[in-house]
Protein backbone atom coordinates (compact mmCIF):
# COMPACT_ATOMS: atom_id res chain seq x y z
CA UNK A 1 0.00 0.00 0.00
CA UNK A 2 1.28 3.48 -1.03
CA UNK A 3 2.23 5.57 2.03
CA UNK A 4 0.12 8.98 1.45
CA UNK A 5 2.82 11.71 0.90
CA UNK A 6 0.35 14.20 3.08
CA UNK A 7 2.99 16.42 4.78
CA UNK A 8 4.13 16.47 8.45
CA UNK A 9 4.17 19.63 10.45
CA UNK A 10 8.13 21.06 10.84
CA UNK A 11 9.96 21.96 14.41
CA UNK A 12 8.61 25.37 13.81
CA UNK A 13 5.86 26.74 12.71
CA UNK A 14 6.88 28.95 10.03
CA UNK A 15 11.01 28.43 9.36
CA UNK A 16 13.14 25.67 10.00
CA UNK A 17 17.05 25.42 10.32
CA UNK A 18 19.37 25.32 6.96
CA UNK A 19 22.45 23.10 6.68
CA UNK A 20 24.46 25.87 9.18
CA UNK A 21 21.53 26.39 11.07
CA UNK A 22 20.11 29.39 9.78
CA UNK A 23 16.26 30.20 9.69
CA UNK A 24 14.71 28.85 6.20
CA UNK A 25 11.78 31.10 5.19
CA UNK A 26 9.54 28.53 3.48
CA UNK A 27 7.70 31.36 0.99
CA UNK A 28 10.99 32.00 -0.79
CA UNK A 29 12.00 28.19 -0.75
CA UNK A 30 10.09 25.24 -2.22
CA UNK A 31 12.33 22.14 -1.65
CA UNK A 32 14.76 21.50 1.38
CA UNK A 33 16.68 18.13 1.90
CA UNK A 34 18.33 17.69 5.26
CA UNK A 35 21.38 15.37 6.06
CA UNK A 36 19.85 12.77 3.29
CA UNK A 37 21.66 9.35 3.89
CA UNK A 38 21.64 6.41 1.69
CA UNK A 39 23.91 3.37 1.31
CA UNK A 40 23.78 0.41 -1.47
CA UNK A 41 25.24 -2.38 0.85
CA UNK A 42 29.20 -0.93 1.26
CA UNK A 43 28.28 1.69 -1.31
CA UNK A 44 27.80 5.41 0.17
CA UNK A 45 25.14 6.81 -2.72
CA UNK A 46 24.10 9.67 -0.40
CA UNK A 47 26.48 10.98 2.50
CA UNK A 48 24.91 13.75 4.52
CA UNK A 49 23.35 15.92 1.83
CA UNK A 50 21.76 18.75 1.92
CA UNK A 51 19.91 21.79 -0.51
CA UNK A 52 17.75 24.07 -0.92
CA UNK A 53 15.53 25.04 -4.15
CA UNK A 54 14.19 28.35 -3.99
CA UNK A 55 10.88 29.57 -5.29
CA UNK A 56 11.36 30.54 -9.27
CA UNK A 57 15.11 29.53 -9.55
CA UNK A 58 16.71 27.17 -12.18
CA UNK A 59 19.33 25.30 -9.82
CA UNK A 60 21.42 22.52 -11.58
CA UNK A 61 23.13 19.64 -10.06
CA UNK A 62 26.29 18.61 -11.23
CA UNK A 63 29.01 16.15 -10.68
CA UNK A 64 31.40 13.34 -12.01
CA UNK A 65 29.57 10.24 -12.62
CA UNK A 66 29.04 8.25 -9.57
CA UNK A 67 28.88 11.67 -7.55
CA UNK A 68 25.45 11.15 -6.14
CA UNK A 69 23.53 13.14 -8.31
CA UNK A 70 20.87 10.59 -10.02
CA UNK A 71 20.89 9.20 -6.27
CA UNK A 72 20.07 12.71 -4.91
CA UNK A 73 17.04 13.11 -6.95
CA UNK A 74 15.59 10.16 -6.49
CA UNK A 75 15.65 10.47 -2.78
CA UNK A 76 13.37 13.90 -3.39
CA UNK A 77 11.31 12.32 -5.43
CA UNK A 78 9.94 9.54 -4.18
CA UNK A 79 12.14 6.72 -6.83
CA UNK A 80 14.12 5.88 -3.50
CA UNK A 81 13.65 6.15 -0.04
CA UNK A 82 16.93 7.31 1.70
CA UNK A 83 18.18 5.85 5.24
CA UNK A 84 18.45 9.24 7.03
CA UNK A 85 17.84 12.63 6.62
CA UNK A 86 14.59 15.06 5.99
CA UNK A 87 12.49 16.40 2.69
CA UNK A 88 10.53 19.79 3.47
CA UNK A 89 7.65 20.91 0.47
CA UNK A 90 7.04 24.17 1.17
CA UNK A 91 8.28 24.59 4.51
CA UNK A 92 6.50 20.89 5.65
CA UNK A 93 8.14 17.41 5.93
CA UNK A 94 6.91 14.59 2.92
CA UNK A 95 7.67 11.46 3.08
CA UNK A 96 7.71 10.28 -0.22
CA UNK A 97 7.29 6.39 -1.39
CA UNK A 98 7.02 6.19 -4.74
CA UNK A 99 7.31 8.54 -7.69
CA UNK A 100 3.69 8.61 -7.62
CA UNK A 101 3.70 10.54 -4.39
CA UNK A 102 5.81 12.91 -5.33
CA UNK A 103 3.63 14.10 -8.30
CA UNK A 104 0.66 13.44 -6.80
CA UNK A 105 2.47 16.65 -4.47
CA UNK A 106 3.25 18.49 -7.62
CA UNK A 107 6.45 17.55 -8.51
CA UNK A 108 7.23 15.98 -12.23
CA UNK A 109 10.48 14.64 -13.61
CA UNK A 110 11.86 14.05 -16.85
CA UNK A 111 14.34 11.26 -16.78
CA UNK A 112 16.79 10.95 -19.57
CA UNK A 113 14.94 8.15 -21.12
CA UNK A 114 12.47 10.57 -21.40
CA UNK A 115 9.58 7.90 -20.89
CA UNK A 116 7.59 8.61 -23.98
CA UNK A 117 5.21 5.90 -25.82
CA UNK A 118 6.32 6.26 -29.09
CA UNK A 119 3.75 4.61 -30.82
CA UNK A 120 0.96 6.91 -28.82
CA UNK A 121 0.39 10.08 -30.34
CA UNK A 122 1.20 13.91 -29.08
CA UNK A 123 -1.54 14.41 -26.55
CA UNK A 124 -1.73 10.91 -25.73
CA UNK A 125 1.51 11.22 -24.29
CA UNK A 126 0.88 14.23 -22.69
CA UNK A 127 -1.77 12.67 -20.96
CA UNK A 128 0.01 9.63 -20.17
CA UNK A 129 -1.09 8.15 -16.84
CA UNK A 130 -3.81 11.13 -16.63
CA UNK A 131 -6.51 10.40 -19.55
CA UNK A 132 -9.09 12.24 -19.62
CA UNK A 133 -13.35 10.59 -19.73
CA UNK A 134 -15.67 12.29 -21.79
CA UNK A 135 -18.52 13.77 -19.86
CA UNK A 136 -21.84 12.26 -19.12
CA UNK A 137 -22.82 8.68 -19.92
CA UNK A 138 -20.44 8.38 -22.44
CA UNK A 139 -17.42 8.14 -20.17
CA UNK A 140 -19.13 7.45 -17.15
CA UNK A 141 -20.47 4.10 -18.60
CA UNK A 142 -18.79 3.70 -21.52
CA UNK A 143 -15.11 4.85 -20.24
CA UNK A 144 -14.52 6.88 -23.57
CA UNK A 145 -11.87 9.12 -23.61
CA UNK A 146 -12.14 12.95 -24.44
CA UNK A 147 -9.43 12.68 -27.06
CA UNK A 148 -10.48 15.94 -28.84
CA UNK A 149 -10.61 17.76 -24.98
CA UNK A 150 -6.69 16.26 -24.60
CA UNK A 151 -5.76 17.16 -28.00
CA UNK A 152 -7.04 21.17 -27.53
CA UNK A 153 -5.44 21.45 -23.75
CA UNK A 154 -1.85 19.61 -25.35
CA UNK A 155 -1.67 22.37 -28.23
CA UNK A 156 -1.85 25.11 -25.32
CA UNK A 157 0.38 23.79 -23.31
CA UNK A 158 2.67 23.96 -25.75
CA UNK A 159 1.88 27.06 -26.93
CA UNK A 160 2.12 28.42 -23.60
CA UNK A 161 5.59 27.03 -23.70
CA UNK A 162 6.47 28.75 -27.26
CA UNK A 163 7.04 25.59 -28.70
CA UNK A 164 6.16 26.25 -32.19
CA UNK A 165 7.94 23.16 -34.28
CA UNK A 166 4.83 20.80 -33.24
CA UNK A 167 1.53 21.39 -34.59
CA UNK A 168 -0.14 18.46 -34.87
CA UNK A 169 -1.07 16.66 -31.68
CA UNK A 170 -2.73 13.98 -33.49
CA UNK A 171 1.06 12.75 -35.03
CA UNK A 172 2.73 10.15 -33.28
CA UNK A 173 5.86 10.60 -30.81
CA UNK A 174 8.15 8.25 -33.00
CA UNK A 175 8.02 10.28 -35.96
CA UNK A 176 9.28 13.02 -34.24
CA UNK A 177 13.01 14.09 -33.79
CA UNK A 178 14.87 14.00 -30.57
CA UNK A 179 14.73 17.61 -29.75
CA UNK A 180 10.65 17.41 -29.85
CA UNK A 181 10.56 13.93 -28.20
CA UNK A 182 12.38 16.24 -25.74
CA UNK A 183 9.91 18.82 -25.90
CA UNK A 184 6.70 16.59 -25.62
CA UNK A 185 7.98 15.28 -21.70
CA UNK A 186 9.39 18.35 -20.64
CA UNK A 187 5.95 20.17 -21.91
CA UNK A 188 4.01 17.10 -19.70
CA UNK A 189 6.38 17.94 -16.64
CA UNK A 190 4.97 21.68 -17.03
CA UNK A 191 1.48 21.17 -17.75
CA UNK A 192 1.46 19.62 -14.29
CA UNK A 193 3.76 20.22 -12.09
CA UNK A 194 2.97 23.03 -9.48
CA UNK A 195 5.96 22.96 -7.20
CA UNK A 196 8.94 22.46 -8.98
CA UNK A 197 10.35 20.57 -12.35
CA UNK A 198 12.99 17.95 -12.29
CA UNK A 199 15.10 17.47 -15.35
CA UNK A 200 17.66 14.47 -15.83
CA UNK A 201 20.14 15.06 -18.65
CA UNK A 202 17.46 16.67 -21.09
CA UNK A 203 20.31 17.89 -23.94
CA UNK A 204 21.88 14.66 -24.04
CA UNK A 205 22.40 12.96 -27.14
CA UNK A 206 20.81 16.46 -28.85
CA UNK A 207 22.04 18.19 -31.41
CA UNK A 208 22.97 21.94 -30.95
CA UNK A 209 19.78 23.76 -32.78
CA UNK A 210 17.52 21.21 -30.23
CA UNK A 211 19.72 21.76 -27.56
CA UNK A 212 19.00 25.34 -27.72
CA UNK A 213 15.07 24.45 -28.21
CA UNK A 214 15.52 22.54 -24.62
CA UNK A 215 17.51 25.36 -22.89
CA UNK A 216 14.28 27.81 -23.89
CA UNK A 217 11.71 25.52 -22.80
CA UNK A 218 13.60 25.60 -19.14
CA UNK A 219 13.84 29.61 -19.28
CA UNK A 220 9.97 29.40 -20.40
CA UNK A 221 9.39 26.80 -17.23
CA UNK A 222 10.88 29.49 -14.96
CA UNK A 223 8.95 32.41 -16.72
CA UNK A 224 6.03 30.29 -15.51
CA UNK A 225 6.85 30.71 -11.82
CA UNK A 226 8.17 26.88 -11.61
CA UNK A 227 11.49 26.34 -9.97
CA UNK A 228 13.76 23.84 -12.13
CA UNK A 229 16.07 21.47 -11.11
CA UNK A 230 18.80 20.68 -13.94
CA UNK A 231 20.67 18.03 -13.84
CA UNK A 232 23.53 18.05 -16.61
CA UNK A 233 27.44 17.16 -17.64
CA UNK A 234 27.12 20.21 -20.42
CA UNK A 235 29.29 22.93 -18.41
CA UNK A 236 27.83 25.91 -21.37
CA UNK A 237 24.37 24.67 -20.55
CA UNK A 238 24.50 24.99 -16.88
CA UNK A 239 25.99 28.66 -16.62
CA UNK A 240 23.58 29.44 -19.83
CA UNK A 241 20.37 29.06 -17.25
CA UNK A 242 20.99 28.50 -13.79
CA UNK A 243 21.03 30.65 -10.64
CA UNK A 244 23.03 28.47 -8.52
CA UNK A 245 25.16 25.31 -9.25
CA UNK A 246 25.36 22.06 -6.35
CA UNK A 247 28.45 20.58 -7.36
CA UNK A 248 28.04 16.94 -5.91
CA UNK A 249 31.27 14.81 -5.31
CA UNK A 250 31.61 11.25 -3.81
CA UNK A 251 27.79 11.11 -2.53
CA UNK A 252 28.71 14.51 -0.91
CA UNK A 253 28.16 18.15 -1.56
CA UNK A 254 31.64 19.82 -2.87
CA UNK A 255 30.14 23.35 -2.33
CA UNK A 256 27.02 25.76 -4.26
CA UNK A 257 28.12 28.47 -6.77
CA UNK A 258 27.03 30.94 -8.98
CA UNK A 259 27.32 31.78 -12.52
CA UNK A 260 28.84 34.76 -11.33
CA UNK A 261 31.14 33.51 -8.93
CA UNK A 262 32.81 31.12 -10.26
CA UNK A 263 34.21 30.03 -14.18
CA UNK A 264 33.13 26.53 -15.62
CA UNK A 265 36.75 25.77 -15.25
CA UNK A 266 36.40 26.48 -12.03
CA UNK A 267 33.05 24.03 -11.93
CA UNK A 268 35.00 21.69 -13.31
CA UNK A 269 37.89 21.70 -10.84
CA UNK A 270 35.48 21.78 -7.61
CA UNK A 271 33.37 18.62 -9.29
CA UNK A 272 36.96 16.08 -9.93
CA UNK A 273 38.75 17.64 -6.60
CA UNK A 274 41.68 19.48 -8.32
CA UNK A 275 40.58 22.17 -6.03
CA UNK A 276 38.21 22.77 -2.98
CA UNK A 277 35.56 25.86 -2.65
CA UNK A 278 36.54 28.10 0.15
CA UNK A 279 33.93 27.84 3.20
CA UNK A 280 32.15 31.09 3.75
Amino acid sequence: MTTSPTPTATATDEKYRGPAGELVDPSTTVLSARDLVKTFGRVIGLDGVSFDLKAGEVLAIIGDNGAGKSTLIKAVTGAIVPDAGQVFLDGREVHFRSPQDARQAGIETVYQTLAVAPALDIAANMFLGRERRRKGPLGSIFRMLDKSGMKTDAGKSMANLGIATIQNMSQAVETLSGGQRQAVAVARAATFATKFVVLDEPTAALGVKETGQVLNLIQQIKAKGLPVILISHNMPNVFEVADRIHIARLGGCAGVITPQSHTPTEAVAIMTGATTLEKG
